[in-house]
């Protein structure tokens, strides 16, 4: 049997008054996902482990079945993987956002939806203006960039931009961990922290006297404005997906986000890339749907993630989201099941978000997410419709971290 995950970032939300106290997923035109509930098996999934953050990178990860007290780096080195940079031992590696500024608060966390062109020429700028034997800011995608420490130390304190939408910047700053430990060959988190908020500072100069963002003020847009570094590790030892589940011999990650990306190629997944995929709701879901009914002829596991609902839930755009979900059910979820009923050898399916990101409140929450399993001839329970809800009366009852993964890859 073969195995897909599909996976709708943040798709988990509230209850809205404003759609008659139901959640999104209980709103949402979405017969794909309310049909594999019927026909599957469901539960709900504790994706983020005690102590941890309620971010994609820890979630995807646990949801892939790794110990994130064993594997945890961060963002960083997991975008460093996707942008196919090798890190060296003395390398710390961190996420660099490029964030909208204004009034002193911090607007948006992805610098009014940048595109990867756009941000490519400010983040080659940055590196020329500041970048050094210490220092080098690496073009990711979008909004979402890599800035690489030589002999950083990784025990600082960050704030994900998303986390603090219209907040005011300033105490939100990176600061050293309390008792941080001393490494050797490293610089003392004090030090990196000092380092990176003189870098945050000096690149709101540089970026407000840009063309592109003095042409933009002139259009009255928002302004890409400032770096904003989050999230840094070290170089992480992770087993792969075939050294963990042997029936695995090979399997594919698509995905228009690196982070995802990288999670990927840790664990031992070929990256697919699909022209078109944007991570936002204008993403190709046409071509990813394809190209996950492609690798499934040749890959035993395949594992799609789609961005698009929760950067609408930071956004605050309820519907957006609601059409992202349907966009989700019907141009990816429908094609793709239609081609696994067709093929000779079975396939089992699961859908799932990785945490909640509630568009009334604009951030990740740490909550559990709902999920369905389906395969030819699993007995189905009682649950007939996907959502937070009804999902919490499904078989699987609450299930907790790596379980997820060992239950789905036992059929």
């Amino acid at each position: 049997m073969k195995h897909i995950i599909i996976l709708g970032d943040g798709m988990a939300d509230h209850a809205v008054e404003r759609l008659g106290g139901k959640t999104l997923l209980q709103y949402a035109d979405k017969p794909m996902m309310d049909m594999l509930a019927r026909k599957g098996r469901t539960g709900r999934l504790i994706t983020i482990p005690e102590g941890f953050p309620p971010g994609s990178e820890v979630a995807n990860t646990a949801i892939l079945g790794y110990d994130l007290n064993e594997v945890y780096e961060g963002r960083g080195p997991l975008e460093a993987a996707s942008i196919g940079y090798e890190m060296s031992d003395d390398d710390m590696a961190i996420r660099c956002n490029i964030i909208t500024l204004d009034n002193g608060r911090i607007i948006t966390h992805n610098g009014g939806n940048l595109e990867t062109k756009d941000a490519d020429v400010l983040i080659k700028y940055l590196d020329q203006q500041l970048g050094s034997d210490k220092v080098k800011f690496i073009t990711g995608i979008q909004y979402r960039h890599l800035l690489v420490i030589k002999g950083g130390n990784k025990h600082i304190v960050c704030s994900p931009p998303h986390d603090h939408p219209n907040e005011e910047w300033r105490p939100l700053l990176v600061r050293a961990e309390a008792n941080a430990p001393t490494e050797k060959g490293r610089m003392t988190a004090q030090e990196t922290a000092d380092l990176l908020n003189d870098l945050i500072l000096k690149s709101q100069q540089l970026l407000a006297n840009h063309p592109f963002n003095q042409e933009r003020a002139q259009r009255g847009e928002r302004q890409a404005n400032s770096i904003w570094p989050w999230s840094g590790g070290y170089r992480p030892c992770m087993q792969t997906l075939q050294q963990q589940f042997p029936k695995i011999k090979t399997g594919a990650v698509i995905s228009a986000v690196d982070l995802i990306q990288g999670i990927g190629r840790y664990a031992g997944l070929r990256i697919i890339k699909v022209e078109g995929a944007t991570g936002l709701a204008n993403t190709n879901y046409e071509g990813k749907a394809q190209a996950a009914i492609d690798a499934l002829r040749k890959d035993d596991f395949v594992f799609v993630h789609v961005e698009a609902t929760d950067e609408a839930g930071h956004d605050g755009d309820l519907d957006l989201k609601l059409r992202a979900i349907n966009y989700l059910d019907q141009r990816l979820i429908r094609p793709v099941y239609e081609a696994i009923e067709q093929m000779q050898e079975p396939v089992c399916i699961a859908v799932l978000p990785d945490h909640p990101t509630p568009v009334e409140l604009r951030i990740h929450v740490n909550e559990p997410v709902p999920f369905i399993i389906y395969y030819k001839g699993i007995e189905a329970d009682s649950v007939d419709h996907y959502d937070e809800v009804a999902c919490a009366s499904g078989a699987y009852g609450l299930l907790r971290l790596q379980q997820f993964i060992q239950q789905f890859m036992s059929y």
